[in-house]
This record gives C-alpha cells, structure tokens and sequence, in this order.
C-alpha cells in the first residue's frame, strides 16, 4: 500500500461518488478530504494503511456535512443545473446509471460496506477497521447490500 496521498485519487472520488450521488458534491468532499490529509498530516504513522486513513477522513467530512446540511436550506432541490440536459442513449450507460441509483437507494451503512469492499477492493478486516464494526457486520452488511441491489437490479441469484 503506498504512502503516497496522490495514489488514492481515484479511489477516493469512487467512494465519494457512492457517498454523495452527484459528482460536484463527490469532488468536493474529495477536496475537503485532501485538505484536511494535509492539514493533520502528522497524525498519519507510516506503515499503516493510506488509503483507510484517507477514507476515514472522508466518512467523517460526509457526516459533517450532513449536518451541516439538515441546518442550513440552500434551495439545491430547486436549482435546474442539477437534472441531465439529454439522457445517455447507450445501453452500458442506463445500466450504469440504474445500479448508480440503486447503489443510492441503498441504507448508507449497506452501501459503505458494498463501496469499501466491492468497489474499492478492501479487504473485510480494513473495511471493519474503517467502519469501526466487527468484521461478521461488515460481511453481513456486503452480503446483505449485495442482495439488495440483485433484487433493485431484477437479477436472480
């Protein structure tokens, strides 16, 4: 794993994408997280997993802004720019866009738990270190938002 805050990029706007839905909001938490990284660089010990470290940052900026967000009413609902000018017309694209919503539609602590180990490759044991949850509840919690979007998604098995 590198030390190397730039390696996790990419990582990072993933997870923030799932976090957040819209990708203005998902870029900026991951901006908010870069600064902060940055800021308590010196709590970092070398050696440990980067890329928990920065995910936690992250998770603990979302919530943040959650509540910041239940105080303040900034009218976003009602802002035009939000909503697609023209919707895609491949089929790879609605498919993408159908399991970006239900991946949405997700409880947040299923689709945490679905993000961090399906999409970013966690393993459970880092993924419950940065849930702060056993390990049985993060394999539980996978397990169990895997289902739900097969189920969203209308696939058997």
């Amino acid at each position: 794993m590198s030390d190397n805050i730039l390696d996790h990029i990419a990582a990072l706007r993933s997870f923030a994408r799932a976090l957040c839905g819209g990708r203005e909001e998902a870029e900026d938490l991951v901006q908010e997280t870069l600064l902060r990284a940055i800021e308590y660089s010196s709590t970092y010990r070398e050696g440990t997993n980067m890329r928990g470290w920065l995910c936690t940052i992250m998770r603990n900026r979302f919530y943040t802004n959650i509540k910041k967000r239940r105080r303040e009413n900034t009218g976003a609902e009602d802002c035009a720019s939000a909503s697609a000018s023209t919707p895609g017309t491949q089929e790879w694209h609605i498919q993408g866009c159908e399991l970006s919503k239900a991946l949405q539609d997700l409880p947040l602590h299923y689709r945490e738990a679905v993000v961090i180990v399906l999409v970013m490759g966690e393993s459970y044991i880092d993924a419950s270190r940065l849930m702060e949850c056993d390990i049985g509840t993060i394999k539980s919690r996978v397990n169990r938002g895997r289902n739900m979007l097969k189920a969203k998604l209308g696939e058997v098995g």
